[in-house]
């Protein structure tokens, strides 16, 4: 990597970090889910903040002393906030709902008590705990409450009667029917689930998990499929999978960082191929993941309907896919595959300059096919952006330059026992 590269590495790290030191709310350490006036807090936004705080220490963008305040304000509102049954609680049985009011910290739009968000929330907390190693109060303190909100977490409670974890619950009509089934971000959540001392789950809950696993040949690999480019890259924000393997793994002969590899470049030779021949894909131009979109609309262009969705689960190579791109989703597969990435992070950054006029670096998705509403020639680009995209770009950048949220992740207990209960063995472990 050339010395130009890695200072644009850096820069775009540090303008990425500014939504956390400025979409943040001032009492209660809440971080804003999307930069639309009036929009909520996202729990799982504010799980990337707390993560991504000892970064910006590191990286010279905040002091520690700045760094420790936030988070201890941040743990304090948790501990702090109401739990329970009610409608307009913060969280109960130890989660979080999805969606918070940015000030009083209560559930906003009757969105679900998440458990996958409460695990980035939670792998937030925990990355403080570790980082935050000093004897001063207030690290003390972090680490005190940070354990604390951990293990109140009542995993069980989530099965409902059945071995896997569901997605959710509400108030108004209990457990969400859905459960997390096939390869997903899910892998940190039952990780932190299995290492939990307080409310465990048993390892025979990540068997049936995995049980529902999808294995796929495309372009030439082999690997275990999930179609948005996300699903293989957030658990790795924490945990380095290079080495470990369970029992999915150990039958493929391989590891859930190989894999998010394969599917990286899985994205970039669908890109090359570009079968639904939308304008801008190639060689240093893919990127398709869970993402905001111009649509809903349905537009005849060059003589071909096309259909566009607003936020959507868009994916690869199965679809759906509708000329979408997100640049954050490709610089977060920067440590699994350098050598497809950095060009695409060139384009991104000195060819189609998407970083230009944007105040925290990459906007979350641009559409070339879709006509520009300025009456232009560059299609559409978001107005946005989001948490939970600023989050990885600012991670998966240091763990590519330095590693240094995996040799944090390393020297937690909970995360270590979590990977052994769910089989995992060799490498770091």
């Amino acid at each position: 990597m050339s010395l130009k590269m890695e200072s644009d590495l850096l820069s775009l790290q540090a303008e990425t970090f500014g939504y956390f030191l400025h979409e943040s709310d001032d009492v209660t350490g809440l971080v804003l889910d999307k930069t639309t006036p009036g929009w909520p807090a996202s729990i799982a936004a504010t799980g990337l903040a707390l993560a991504a705080y000892p970064v910006g220490v590191e990286r010279g963008l905040m002091s520690r002393a700045a760094a420790a305040e936030r988070t201890l304000k941040t743990l304090r509102f948790f501990w702090n906030s109401p739990q329970g049954p009610e409608a307009d609680a913060t969280g109960y049985h130890g989660f979080y709902y999805h969606f918070l009011d940015m000030r009083s910290g209560r559930r906003v739009w009757q969105c679900e008590l998440s458990t996958v968000d409460t695990a980035f929330l939670l792998a937030g907390m925990l990355t403080a705990a570790v980082y935050f190693d000093g004897q001063i109060p207030e690290e003390k303190a972090i680490r005190e409450l940070a354990d604390a909100l951990y293990q109140r977490a009542d995993w069980p409670w989530f099965q409902n009667g059945g071995e896997t974890l569901t997605h959710g619950w509400r108030p108004e009509n209990g457990f969400i029917p859905y459960r997390w089934e096939g390869y997903d971000e899910a892998l940190l959540l039952y990780i932190l689930a299995l290492g939990s001392p307080s409310y465990p789950l048993g390892p025979s809950s990540y068997t049936a998990w995995a049980s529902t696993y999808e294995w796929k040949h495309c372009y030439g690999f082999d690997y275990l499929y999930a179609g948005p480019l996300f699903t293989h890259q957030l658990s790795h924000i924490w945990i380095d999978f290079r080495g470990i393997q369970d029992a999915a793994m150990r039958a493929w002969n391989s590891d859930y960082f190989e894999n998010s590899r394969r599917a990286t470049y899985v994205q970039r030779q669908y890109g090359i191929v570009n079968p639904l021949q939308y304008n801008g894909y190639g060689e240093c131009c893919w990127g398709i993941t869970a993402s905001d979109g111009p649509g809903p609309d349905l537009l005849r262009i060059n003589g071909v309907s096309r259909k566009f969705y607003d936020y959507l689960g868009r994916g690869v190579p199965f679809g759906p896919d509708d000329g979408t791109l997100a640049p954050w989703a490709v610089v977060a597969s920067l440590p699994f595959a350098p050598e497809i990435v950095l060009p695409v992070m060139e384009h991104f950054l000195h060819g189609a300059k998407l970083t230009k006029s944007n105040p925290y670096g990459f906007k979350s998705t641009f559409n070339l096919t879709y006509p520009d509403p300025g009456g232009g020639t560059g299609g559409w680009t978001s107005p946005w952006h989001y948490g939970l995209n600023q989050g990885p770009i600012v991670l998966m950048i240091e763990n590519y330059l330095s590693g240094l949220p995996w040799k944090w992740m390393r020297h937690c207990s909970y995360i270590s026992t979590g990977l052994r209960q769910a089989g995992f063995q060799g490498g770091s472990l």
